[in-house]
Parts: C-alpha cells; structure tokens; sequence
C-alpha cells in the first residue's frame, strides 16, 4: 500500500514538471501575490478599526493605533450602550433584514422565473420594462408623495416596500433559471400532471439554494444598512434602523466647550467621540460578518451565475 501510495506521488510530481512551463509557475505565484496583498488590504482596515475601537482614546487620536489595540479601554463601548435607542433600532434592523429580505426575495423569484421561461407571452416587452425602471425612476419627490398617498410614512412597511424588487437581482435570478432549469424538466413534469405553480414549488425552489441564498444575502445587507428611507419615511424614533440611530450617537456626542468648566474632562470628551466612531461601525458590521460564513457555500456559486457557460 506505502509502494502504492509512493509510485501515484512520483507520478503526479512528473506530470506536474511535465505539464507546468516556467510562464504558468510565474503566473502561479504572481497570481497568489495578488491575493495575498488583496487579502492584507481587505484586512487592515478592519483590524484597525476593532483596534481603534478598544485603544486608550489619546492613543486614537494621536495616530498611534495600527493592527493591534494601544492600551485598553471600553468606554466607547459602555457609551454608545447607554443610549437608550441602541438596543431597539437594532432590533427593527434585524427585523428590516429579515422580513425585508423575505420580501424582496419572493418577489424576485416570482418575477424571474416566468421571464426565464419562453413561452410566456409578451415576455420581451415585460423584460424592457423591468430594465427601463433601471435607467429612468420618478425621482425622490414623487416616490415620497405615493409612499405618503398609501398611507406608508412613519410604518414598517415604508421601509420595505418601497425599494422591494432589484431588477439587478431580478435579471440574475433570470439567468440561473435559464441556465439550470431546462423547458425539457417543465414537459416531463406536465406529462406527470405537475402544474406551473407545484413545479416552481417541488422542483425549481430545491434546485436554486444557491440563487436564493444570494438573493437573501444582497437584500438583507442591503436593509441593514439602509438609513436614507429612515430619513425620509420615518419620523417616530421608535421605529428607527440601527444605522440611523448610530448617527444620532455621534450627531449628539459633539461637545460645546462653553459648557464644560474642566478643560481635561472636554479633552477626555473629545476624544472619546473620535473613538466612538470606531465602536459604532464594529456595533454595525457585527452580525453581517457572523452571517455571512453560514451562506458563503451558497453565495460564491450562485454570483457566478452567468459569468461562465458550458
């Protein structure tokens, strides 16, 4: 078994020698160096920032924090904690994510899969509608005027609805049906008695985890960090996103000198400001990075979609 194991291993050594020029070795390693230095500048800025979010706050502001934390202090921390807004938008984020991306993800299914099929009438110019709404909208005003005639301002579902289909999205969904659905599927299933809508739910829905998890990804993100329909739509701070909340923490920590006596406590004060940046945007990007490795599997394969075929 050891000879048997050892001959494969020269064997593969050989064709490896035999197969690879001295280009694809250069490429190889220019190749990895690439990655390796986008990795390094991918990294950085978050290392930086979860260091600068924990340093002593003079160690902040003076520039003195690279890759790992200067000193120790979690008062940036401990005060954006003690507003008392904090824990509910992040809630009505959570919950913006989730519905939201429910939402938009069934609708986008709905949307996509009749137009990837052929046989639907008028699927060119139903096709062109969706793509003309990519280049020409009604602009802020007007959106604002039919969220207000349909009674959505200061609701949740004005932070929904409004932005819940992505022809972007769409088109991609579109395309991994196309390319993963064959019409020959479709017959066999009617000849079986399926109809359209047990087919879409027994058959394409288990084959398209991988669109769906992508679909679930962008849109979630997308709500998570959506604060501008919040500035707009919602003026009850109960129904505040965890981003907009985060904003009000730093509009609220700016410091009036005339009202502070001590010079060392507006100093302290000060600092602590700049640090809570750093705090805010590690509160903020937590649960998108805890996310993210569960469907990782599932998002590289399905944004692939289309960019190869065969």
């Amino acid at each position: 078994m050891t000879a048997l194991l050892r001959t494969r291993a020269v064997t593969r050594r050989r064709a490896r020698r035999i197969g690879d020029t001295a280009g694809d070795r250069w490429f190889d390693i220019a190749n990895h160096t690439a990655l390796v230095a986008l990795a390094l500048a991918t990294l950085f800025p978050l290392l930086h920032v979860i260091s600068a979010s924990f340093s002593e706050p003079e160690a902040v502001v003076a520039g003195q924090v690279w890759l790992w934390p200067n000193g120790w202090d979690t008062g940036a921390y401990e005060a954006a904690f003690r507003y008392p807004a904090l824990l509910t938008g992040f809630a009505n984020s959570l919950f913006y994510a989730v519905a939201g991306g429910i939402v938009s993800t069934v609708l986008t299914l709905l949307a996509a899969y009749p137009l990837a099929r052929r046989t639907l009438p008028g699927r060119n110019k139903l096709m062109f509608l969706f793509v003309f709404t990519m280049f020409f909208s009604g602009g802020l005003i007007p959106t604002y005027l039919v969220v207000d005639s349909l009674g959505l301002l200061n609701t949740r579902a004005a932070m929904i609805l409004p932005g819940a289909l992505a022809v972007w999205n769409m088109i991609i969904t579109r395309t991994y049906f196309q390319m993963t659905i064959p019409d020959e599927l479709l017959e066999s299933a009617k000849v079986d008695g399926c109809s359209d809508f047990r087919f879409l739910w027994s058959i394409v829905l288990p084959l398209s985890k991988p669109i769906i998890a992508v679909n679930l990804l962008f849109y979630g993100l997308g709500q998570w960090n959506s604060f501008f329909n919040a500035l707009i739509y919602l003026t009850d701070e109960s129904l505040f996103p965890l981003q907009l909340v985060l904003r009000q923490i730093l509009v609220q920590n700016e410091v009036d000198p005339s009202q502070m006596v001590n010079l060392q406590d507006l100093a302290r004060l000060q600092d602590l400001r700049q640090q809570l940046r750093f705090a805010v945007i590690v509160i903020a990007a937590v649960p998108p990075l805890i996310i993210y490795p569960f469907v990782q599997k599932h998002f590289v394969k399905g944004v692939m979609i289309g960019s190869l075929k065969g």
